[in-house]
Parts: C-alpha cells; sequence; structure tokens
C-alpha cells in the first residue's frame, strides 16, 4: 500500500492500481491488483498457513462487528472507522491463547475486559476534552442494569460546543458481548451465548439548550430479565456514554447533527 501525496485527489482504478480513501483522513492510498487466484489460496497446501490467517481474521470480524452493536449505535458519532481498530483488538485478544492452535485460537474477551476499558470513539475532540465533567458510574451485572450520574453541567465552562450549535443531550447505553470459540464442524467462529451476543439498550435524554447550567441528573439503564437470565462468565458487560449536538429542524424541533457529538466505553465488567 502506498500513500499518495501531493494534488492528487482520484479515486477508481487504473493499469492494475487502485486508489482509494478511508474515513477520518484525507489522504489517497493506492495499491496493486492480482495475485494468487482464490481457488488456488483455497486449496494449495503452499497457501495453508494464510488459511488459518484467514479463518482467524473472520472470527476478528465478527468480534468487531457485534461489538459495535453492543455500543447501542453511538458508534455513530465516531470521527474515525471503529472497525478496523475493533478487529485489531480481536486479534490482540485472540494471540493470547497459549492453548488452542494458529487458526483455531478463541476471542476471550471476558478474560481481558481492559483492552475495550475507556475506549474513545473520537481521535479530533475525545469526549473528556468535550464534556468537562466526570461522570460517576456502577454497573450490577447481576441485572444488567448501569447508573451513570452525571455532575452540574455549566456549558460555558464544562461543554466544549465546536460546532457552535444550539441544542445537546447526553445519552447512555449498555450493551453485552460474548466470547468466540472456533467451531471445527461448522468451520466459522461462533459465540459462546449466541442469545445475548451484541445486545444493547439505549437511553437518550432530553435536549438541551447549549446556553445553560444542567444541574446533576442520574440516568439509569437496564436490560430485560431474559437476557439478564442468560449471562454467564463468557458474557462481558459494556456501559458506553455520549453527548450529541442538535440543531433546529424542519418543524422547529431539536435534530441530531450526523457526526457532531462524541461517545466512550467507561465501564466494562
Amino acid at each position: 500500500m502506498v500513500k499518495i501525496k501531493g494534488p492528487f485527489k482520484m479515486k477508481g482504478s487504473i493499469a492494475g492500481l487502485s486508489f482509494y480513501s478511508r474515513r477520518g483522513s484525507e489522504e489517497v492510498f493506492m495499491r496493486t491488483k492480482g495475485g494468487a487466484s482464490k481457488e488456488k489460496i483455497k486449496t494449495s497446501p503452499k497457501f495453508e498457513g494464510l488459511r488459518k490467517q484467514q479463518k482467524e481474521w473472520g472470527g476478528c470480524a465478527k468480534f468487531g462487528s457485534y461489538t459495535r452493536y453492543a455500543f447501542g449505535g453511538l458508534h455513530r458519532l465516531a470521527d474515525f472507522n471503529l472497525t478496523p481498530k475493533l478487529n485489531a483488538i480481536g486479534k490482540s485478544i485472540m494471540k493470547l491463547d497459549k492453548v488452542s492452535e494458529v487458526g483455531k485460537r478463541s476471542i476471550l474477551l471476558s478474560e481481558y475486559k481492559e483492552k475495550l476499558e475507556g475506549y474513545d470513539f473520537n481521535i479530533n475532540y475525545p469526549i473528556n476534552t468535550v464534556l468537562r465533567v466526570l461522570p460517576r458510574w456502577e454497573i450490577d451485572r447481576e441485572h444488567l442494569k448501569a447508573v451513570v450520574t452525571f455532575p452540574r453541567i455549566n456549558t460555558d465552562i464544562n461543554l466544549l460546543n465546536i460546532q457552535k450549535l444550539p441544542f445537546f443531550r447526553l445519552i447512555i447505553a449498555i450493551g453485552t458481548v460474548s466470547d468466540l470459540i472456533y467451531d471445527p464442524e461448522k468451520e466459522t467462529y461462533l459465540p459462546m451465548v449466541d442469545e445475548v451476543h451484541g445486545h444493547s439498550d439505549t437511553l437518550t435524554g432530553e435536549w438541551n439548550s447549549t446556553k445553560t447550567i444542567l444541574p446533576e441528573q442520574t440516568m439509569t439503564i437496564q436490560m430485560s430479565e431474559e437476557e439478564a437470565a442468560l449471562l454467564t462468565e463468557n458474557v462481558t458487560v459494556l456501559l458506553t456514554i455520549a453527548v450529541e449536538f442538535g440543531n433546529v429542524g424542519d418543524s422547529k424541533e431539536p435534530v441530531e447533527v450526523k457526526y457532531a457529538g462524541c461517545g466512550k466505553v467507561i465501564g466494562v465488567r
């Protein structure tokens, strides 16, 4: 892969080369086309190692996708593509499996919860720079319940309103992610507790003026009793918070502005 610098802004293909861009970057990337055929990669003994890596990467992709679901939709506020980084976290956890052979290593998030603790959705303006108060929180794993208390917010001091928008709101989400193991019969990675893998609930606060003093408030969220009953030690619980900004819509009511906001995983249990 080559990075293109200078005035070139092209995308597409030409003479065996592909040009493309990535969200969160203004650079244009170039790579060559070609390589071994799909059939050769699938059957040749020379590519056995690659096939094992592909199986594992498939598991990492499932981990990243369902972890994103567990954010309760708050990943929409990210200012970069979260998926590759989440996939990479899955791979880093997989490498810690020293028991299984390569190609069948597990992704046991339940044993390495710290990998997602403090996971930030934003690079340019992380939530700690936008919301300048420290929320208190607790997670009740047994009942799949979480409580977040936001201290008093003086928007002139405690809120960085980058786009100068008139409204903001606070959002919290609770979600669950199962450990993933390789199933030799199906030759793919499967969640150990599929019934709650990638599940979430979201609680969205009311719109507030970005020129106000908001008193301390507590937000409580809880998943269903049925989901709580399925919880095992192989399921990790995530608590996510976000700040979202809005503008006046066509109906004169506040509406969210795309990418105007930020989020973060504040608790993992």
